[in-house]
């Protein structure tokens, strides 16, 4: 990437084209849960290395929130959402939170309607510090649940307790976020079927507006790869997967939400994760932090991991970013069929190539898609095959 982190006409031209998001990743964690593989930190890891602090990191994310503008130019393009994720954002002081969404006004604006989001883990907020985050600006909220069952939160090393999730709803819905979002996890070695269904009830009790539910992936060079490895836990079971898959989409539509994406439910079209959306159309969003990713106009680009690396660079006046692809128009359809078609809008069938549009009729016998207007939308029995039916099409 270049140092001043220019990119090329061709990607600067598009830019105003699409809706425009900014993520921004908070790296810190109480605890490092044994599944995670995301770029993450705890105290203890980063020590008291210069930039890696709590207390300085938003003035980091900040500083490069203007190198954004300077990058992105003067054209009129107003924030459309703003997503914190991490890592635990929430550790963070609502105030410091509070500061870099009006960074982002400042040198942006923001869309009338804006979505502006944080996650955080139910243990690490008060009612206070909700309606701390309300105040500066925040609507939506996602709490990381992941199960309602406490050997299986052992397993996945998060120690929240299971009753603080419904107080934490509660505590949202009184400092006024417009949306909450719950986040579960399904197919934790040890997970019964019955348990999983247990969870789904308890998130269910909450009254959320959103539900995202995951299968476990078990990451390499996480802590719950290596006991797998060990033999101390088995790999989920893909038939058990496809089980809990299949009792989520019963017992989250049953109680009013709709699938709008393979692992996404939300109560009414305004629930759903627009920042989300917006990744999954094509969106453009410049990605701010430690190991963050950015998208405009067909070039993608990430930032150096360390946040002690991120802040020296940012310090010295030149581009957090180390290096960028150019995507081919091949590469972008590609793209546009992996991610569109997991949404329950649908694909458009002009997306595909000659190839892909051959094998249309046989996925609808098969019964893994319908055909509506012209989009292909994938059945629940296409949604656990999605991966399959994308290599069909490609």
């Amino acid at each position: 990437m270049p140092a001043d982190g220019s990119l090329p006409d061709s990607a600067l031209a598009e830019f105003g084209t699409q809706p425009f998001g900014l993520y921004v990743h908070v790296p810190f964690c109480t605890v490092r849960c044994g599944y995670c593989d995301f770029n993450t930190y705890t105290a203890e890891e980063l020590g008291d290395a210069p930039g890696a602090s709590r207390a300085t990191y938003a003035e980091a994310v900040i500083a490069e929130i203007r190198h954004a503008r300077r990058v992105l130019g003067d054209r009129d393009v107003p924030i459309d959402t703003i997503f914190f994720g991490g890592g635990t954002p929430t550790l963070l002081k609502p105030a410091d939170l509070g500061a870099v969404i009006a960074s982002a006004a400042a040198e942006f604006g923001l869309s009338h309607d804006i979505e502006i989001t944080t996650e955080a883990n139910p243990d690490s907020v008060t009612a206070w510090d909700l309606a701390e985050l309300r105040s500066a600006g925040f609507n939506r909220i996602s709490f990381g649940m992941q199960s309602a069952v406490d050997h299986v939160l052992k397993v996945l090393d998060r120690t929240h307790d299971p009753l603080r999730v419904p107080a934490a709803v509660e505590w949202a819905r009184t400092a006024g976020f417009d949306q909450v979002s719950l986040d579960l996890i399904y197919g934790t070695p040890g997970e019964s079927l019955t348990d999983w269904g247990t969870s789904l009830e308890a998130a269910l009790a909450c009254q959320p507006d959103h539900v995202s539910a995951y299968s476990l992936i078990v990451e390499d060079g996480t802590a719950l790869a290596r006991r797998v490895r060990r033999g101390e836990l088995p790999m989920p079971d893909e038939d058990d997967l496809a089980d809990k898959y299949d009792l989520a989409d019963e017992r989250l539509t049953a109680a009013g939400l709709e699938w709008y994406e393979v692992s996404n439910w939300a109560r009414r079209p305004e629930s759903q994760c627009r920042h989300n959306v917006l990744y999954w159309t094509g969106g453009h969003w410049w990605g701010a932090g430690p190991g963050a990713h950015s998208h405009v106009g067909g070039v993608r680009w990430w930032n150096v991991k360390h946040p002690a690396a991120y802040a020296d660079r940012l310090a010295a006046g030149t581009s957090p970013a180390l290096a960028y692809e150019h995507l081919s128009e091949d590469d972008r359809r590609l793209e546009r069929i992996l991610l569109e078609l997991r949404l329950r809008d649908g694909l458009p069938v002009l997306a595909l190539d000659r190839n892909g549009r051959a094998q249309v009729a046989r996925l609808v016998e098969e019964g893994l898609v319908t055909l509506a207007t012209e989009r292909l939308i994938l059945t629940r029995r296409g949604r656990l095959l999605a991966d399959a039916v994308v290599r069909d099409l490609t």
